[in-house]
């Protein structure tokens, strides 16, 4: 055992060992993904062409992702530093604090780059395995379920490799932290957190930049003004736009899902520590090692039947063998492992709940449960919203008839319209967890915290899905602009793609949930740590309260601008992708002017410029800011359901998809990690504003100074992002 001076609650040797399990599995996590990897790249690449092309992608997502993370990697050394200059109880916590923020940005860069890494590699085995569905000339008709079915399981198994670095190096993580600091790792956790948060912010900001500043560039001048297809190798932007899909829908994605699991696991570990005692140090833990073992079993449950009426029935079918077999794997654990009554409890110390009535196990189950189902919820929410076979994506292809303003009218009120439900849902989640903690505030706040752990348990399935994406998009890029998967292969893809629009919207709602879920449990983080640190100075209760009546006007002008945060953050990422897609699209004009040759393919376009405008902007940009349903939209137009290339249709659906990329795509998504390292970034320093506020190291002018840096260094990378310009070569 561990003293501790923050509470009686200790990591007694029963949980010791208990979380030596626990890392064993998150070990065993990465023996899988090693397992997975090696199924995949047993595939075959295709032609040559198409091992050229694909080289070409990896070679532009590596030399981006490699300059992101050397220009991160200083940005993470002076962190460091801050770090150690905040309050702790001892140095060794410092030290700690400040150490786990290194290892939580490199394991979040680590996932990402893994995600990337393979995703490249994955792409031309797709579109070879597609390829083999068209028959050579004198072969017999190939069955193109059992094709679909290959391609499809290489796709998702790619997936599952992201999958299971996620859950293994996250659950690792913080089950060191536990290990050496015992009950004192809650408060290390949150370096940890943070470290992971901040990186895959910049990631996802900045891939999200690229991805769609090629990707919007592409479609305006490929499709719109030459009217070639999307992925034709006369385009310049193409390979920059499948570079994007990797850096941007591959590693941003994975470092963002990644810093989910971390600070839910944060939020988790210092709430259960107060509400549960002894066990709240081990039980948050166990939850998402029974989620790594479900994940295994999704993810090979992912093998396409005969019977499936299309590409989704079988990845919604693993997601829901996963969801299943962790709520009875949670409901065992729970019901083992926990005391049958709330007085039984050790080494809590929050006034109250040893007096609470009811069964601790209950509540651990339902909590767990609620974000089970959330995530079970939200998938079928969003698939409704984007599959291609459902009423809603058909109505906005319906609307390319009109012309653009529809489409985008279309678009945006389809968009408003389904967030709404999500927000329903994730809202009666939060809402219901918290009834679970009935005149508790700190049991309630805890049950949001096992909600969103309970959400967790799927996150290895839903990685998989999120990687599944781009890996079809990118292999159907491969495939059109070698040439050499023509006819039934072609058309094996362009479902796979379909599919994949919809699996990376999934993604995305879920990534949300686990923001709210996390937000509001580390919020409860924020109020225990004002009382620690009150405590601690020596503040009367008087003098001192924390309160959240928004009739107070500090307390509604601190709503006020935390809402404006998150619109002038979005605007920001926005106008960034406009001007990258500005300087594309001129980049690519230029190219089609000064070498007419590329049309009639006597000349060939100089791809590396794009790639090279993409990534100067991308991480340009990384310095200011500190979903649905128009692709498929688009696929249905494009597949000739309401009018051909070249119509007057297809142009409108090309400016909705444009118009709507950069929400879906950049600033959406990216507003997931912003909320986390925000919250992270109070949490962090609550005991800093306390102690100097009240008691003997008070200073009124060093609080000041602080916040006018800080408000200095907010105008000035704003001004200068708002006086770029579109670069024109």
């Amino acid at each position: 055992m561990y003293p501790t001076s923050l509470a009686a609650a200790v990591l007694t040797s029963g949980n010791r060992t208990i979380v030596y399990v626990v890392g064993a599995v998150a070990l065993a996590a990465l023996v899988v993904a090693r397992l997975l990897v090696r199924q995949v790249l047993r595939a075959g690449e295709g032609t040559e062409r198409m091992r050229e092309i694909a080289a070409a992608v990896q070679e532009g997502a590596n030399a981006y992702l490699a300059r992101q993370l050397r220009t991160l990697a200083v940005f993470a050394v002076v962190v460091f530093f801050l770090l150690m200059l905040l309050p702790a109880d001892n140095w060794s916590q410092r030290a700690g604090r400040s150490l786990f923020f290194l290892v939580g940005a490199l394991f979040s860069a680590v996932t990402g780059y893994i995600g990337m890494r393979l995703a490249v590699r994955a792409n031309v085995r797709v579109a070879a395995a597609a390829r083999e569905a068209t028959p050579a000339e004198g072969e017999p008709e190939k069955n193109l379920t059992e094709v679909a079915h290959r391609a499809t399981r290489i796709a998702f198994r790619t997936g599952g490799v992201v999958g299971m670095c996620t859950v293994g190096l996250g659950l690792l993580g913080a089950v060191c932290v536990v290990l050496v600091y015992a009950a004192d790792a809650p408060k290390v956790l949150e370096g940890f957190g943070l470290g992971a948060a901040l990186i895959a912010m910049f990631m996802r900001v900045g891939g999200g930049i690229f991805t769609k500043a090629a990707d919007v560039g592409a479609d305006l001048v490929g499709k719109v003004e030459q009217g070639i297809p999307e992925d034709d190798p006369r385009n310049a932007a193409t390979i920059a736009d499948n570079v994007g899909d990797n850096v941007g829908d591959c590693a941003g994605m994975a470092a963002d899902l990644f810093e989910s699991y971390a600070v839910t696991l944060v939020a988790a570990l210092i709430l259960g520590k107060a509400a549960f005692g002894d066990y709240g140090l081990a039980f948050p833990l166990i939850v998402p090692a029974i989620g790594v073992i479900t994940a295994v079993v999704g993810i090979f449950a992912v093998s396409p039947r005969r019977s499936d009426r299309g590409g989704m029935s079988a990845i919604n079918r693993g997601f829901l063998v996963s969801a299943v077999i962790s709520l009875a794997g949670v409901a065992v654990a729970a019901f083992v492992y926990l005391p049958s009554s709330y007085a039984e409890l050790k080494g809590v110390t929050v006034p109250g709940i040893h007096d609470h009535t009811g069964d601790p196990r209950v509540l651990a189950l339902v909590a767990v449960a609620l974000g089970i189902v959330l995530a079970a919820l939200i998938q079928q929410l969003t698939g409704y919203f984007t599959e291609t076979s459902r009423r809603p994506v058909r109505d906005v292809g319906k609307s390319s008839l009109t012309g653009p303003a529809t489409v985008v009218l279309a678009g945006v009120a389809l968009g408003m319209e389904s967030a709404v439900y999500t927000a329903l849902l994730i809202g009666l989640t939060v809402y219901g967890a918290f009834l679970l903690g009935g005149s508790s505030i700190m049991l309630a706040l805890f049950a949001v915290a096992l909600a969103g752990t309970g959400l967790l348990t799927t996150v290895g399935v839903i990685v998989a899905m999120d990687t599944f994406g781009p890996v079809a998009d990118n292999a159907q890029g491969i495939a059109e602009m070698s040439g050499d998967v023509r006819g039934a292969g072609a058309q094996v893809l362009t479902d796979l793609d379909a599919v994949g629009n919809t699996t990376k919207a999934i993604t995305k709602g879920i990534a949300i949930a686990t923001a709210v879920l996390a937000a509001a449990a580390l919020f409860g983080s924020y109020r225990d740590a004002i009382a620690t640190s009150v405590a601690e100075v020596g503040a009367k209760a008087n003098e001192l309260t924390l309160s959240m009546d928004i009739s107070q006007p500090n307390n509604l002008f601190g709503l006020i601008l935390g809402s404006a945060v998150v619109f002038l953050f979005s605007g920001l990422a926005i106008n960034a992708v406009s001007r990258s897609a500005g300087s594309v699209v001129y980049e690519v004009r230029r190219q089609f002017r000064e070498h007419p040759g590329i049309m009639n393919f006597t000349e060939k376009p100089e791809y590396g410029r794009v790639v090279d405008i993409c990534t100067k902007d991308a991480l340009r940009e990384l310095a200011t800011p500190g979903l649905l349903a128009w692709d498929n939209a688009k696929k249905l137009v494009e597949d000739g359901n309401h009018g051909g290339k070249g119509s007057e249709a297809h142009e409108a659906t090309v400016i909705g998809d444009t118009v709507g990329d950069p929400f879906k795509d950049t600033a959406g998504p990216a507003i997931n990690p912003l909320l986390k390292v925000m919250n992270l970034v109070a949490l962090l320093i609550a005991p800093a504003v306390v102690r100097f506020s009240y008691g003997g190291d008070a200073s009124a002018g060093l609080r000041a100074a602080v916040a006018g840096v800080a408000l200095i260094v907010v105008i000035a990378a704003v001004s200068v992002s708002k006086r770029r310009s579109v670069t024109v070569s």
